[in-house]
């Protein structure tokens, strides 16, 4: 059974895949002085998989290229199953696919090279998002629904946090409660934030770009 992402880190479980060995080296050596156990490493995504299947990590690690079966089909597969989460490593910048990896279900990302600082933010958010995920495909009933409406929750959390300086797991909760007491679903309260700061952020466009108004008779100039 997954750990919940209020546990300490010592008690994750956690998959490594890289077809470089020296990478994987690098990463199990960090993860574990984070406090993190890895519990097993891949150098291909099918491998990866099958392990994961087998050994039911709370999290895997996996390169976004690698030989036979990438990280994003794995990850594809490993959200249909509600396995664990995914993080891709990545050297690449390419938005095409960073689309199809976000389709596949995966929740966070390292860019190479990375250091080890940067891993234990990363991987505590993409545990919490693999929770609200779940939460969301609990509601909707659907993956691909589930999916879908997480694209709308993850813009409507940004305008939260943009506008009300929220942290990700608050812009979340206001949603979920939001939807809770007007009784809609959460995919209709992102929805409606997003047509509201789109309204607004017309508005103050138009306010802005208004010509200034003629004066009356009374302010005009004597000539």
């Amino acid at each position: 059974m997954n750990r919940l992402p209020s546990e300490s880190a010592h008690s994750w479980r956690i998959i490594i895949a890289d077809d470089e060995s020296l990478i994987r080296l690098d990463l199990r050596e960090m993860l574990t002085h984070l406090g993190y156990e890895v519990i097993a490493e891949a150098g291909d995504g099918r491998t990866a998989l099958d392990l994961a299947r087998r050994l039911r990590p709370d999290l895997l690690i996996m390169d976004i290229k690698m030989p036979d079966f990438d990280g994003i089909s794995a990850a594809e597969e490993l959200t249909r199953e509600r396995i664990a989460p995914v993080v891709l490593l990545t050297a690449y910048s390419d938005q095409g696919l960073v689309e199809r990896a976000r389709e596949a279900g995966v929740v966070g990302y390292v860019v190479k090279p990375f250091r080890e600082a940067e891993l234990m933010p990363v991987i505590e958010l993409s545990r919490a998002r693999f929770d609200e995920f779940r939460t969301l495909e609990k509601e909707v009933g659907n993956l691909k629904d589930a999916l879908e409406t997480r694209k709308l929750i993850e813009r409507a959390k940004g305008v939260l946090m943009e506008v009300h300086g929220l942290r990700e797991a608050e812009a979340f909760h206001r949603i979920r409660k939001t939807s809770m007491d007007a009784r809609k679903s959460m995919k209709e309260v992102a929805e409606a934030i997003l047509l509201a700061h789109e309204m607004e952020f017309s508005i103050a466009n138009g306010a802005s770009s208004a010509p200034a108004a003629a004066p009356t008779p009374s302010e005009a100039p004597e000539s």
